[in-house]
């Protein structure tokens, strides 16, 4: 995330308000019930609740630096830690896209509403991250002993948030496009949240996408399980 692009892109975030209405997305073949729902949830980007941004504050996609502009497979994955320390914080509400026809867009016409978390810097202890694969959880470990897990740029979209959080700096109900605090600037017109300084403790995330510039994992171990991060 050196850099701030623009995060307009049709995919991944609501429409620009002064553009008019979204465009219908691809794999609908008409039918205003299901174009209301999709209206709805690019309306609902806009007004992301506080109690749902700030409940657990997190980190992890790059909906901006990297840009989260491939298509999500639509399973969700966990992530966990018993610790994040972030300088540079910026979050705001945004969409994920599957592809048309995905098998898991559900009833949700392959679209996610998120919070989008991004920490400029930052570390994590003891992390865990698990994926459903069908019955088969994928786990991934690191950050376990005296290294802890490194990031930069690093940015999550995730839709259910938790642990015990604490800001240094915050100013919260910015307009997303105005952050300068990670070099990421959000959509226009939307609300989000920016802070100097993150600290969170029993982090934990449910997520649907994630890129990083930086993601160094001391201390890896990679395992299938029946049980995923405890």
């Amino acid at each position: 995330m050196a850099s701030s692009p623009d995060l307009s892109s049709a995919d991944n975030t609501p429409e620009n308000p002064e553009s008019g209405s979204a465009p219908e997305p691809a794999g609908v073949a008409g039918g205003s019930g299901r174009r209301g729902r999709v209206r709805l949830r690019r309306a609902a980007v806009m007004a992301v609740p506080a109690a749902a941004v700030t409940a657990g504050l997190a980190v992890l996609t790059a909906q901006g630096a990297l840009g989260v502009q491939f298509a999500i497979s639509g399973m969700p994955f966990v992530v966990k830690a018993d610790r994040l320390d972030g300088k540079g914080f910026e979050q705001f509400g945004a969409l994920d896209n599957m592809i048309p026809n995905s098998p898991n867009a559900g009833d949700t016409d392959g679209q996610e509403l998120v919070v989008t978390s991004v920490v400029k810097n930052g570390t994590l202890t003891n992390m865990c991250q698990s994926v459903d694969l069908g019955g088969i959880q994928l786990v991934l470990t690191a950050g376990t002993g005296k290294k802890k897990v490194h990031v930069e740029h690093l940015s999550i979209d995730s839709d259910d948030i938790t642990g015990n959080a604490d800001f240094k700096g915050i100013e919260i109900g910015r307009d997303a496009s105005t952050f300068d605090k990670a070099d990421v600037q959000g959509p226009r017109g939307v609300y989000g949240q920016q802070a100097d300084e993150v600290h969170i403790t029993n982090l934990n995330q449910h997520n649907y996408a994630a890129t990083a510039a930086v993601f160094k994992l001391p201390n890896l171990h990679m395992k299938f399980s029946s049980d995923g991060c405890p």
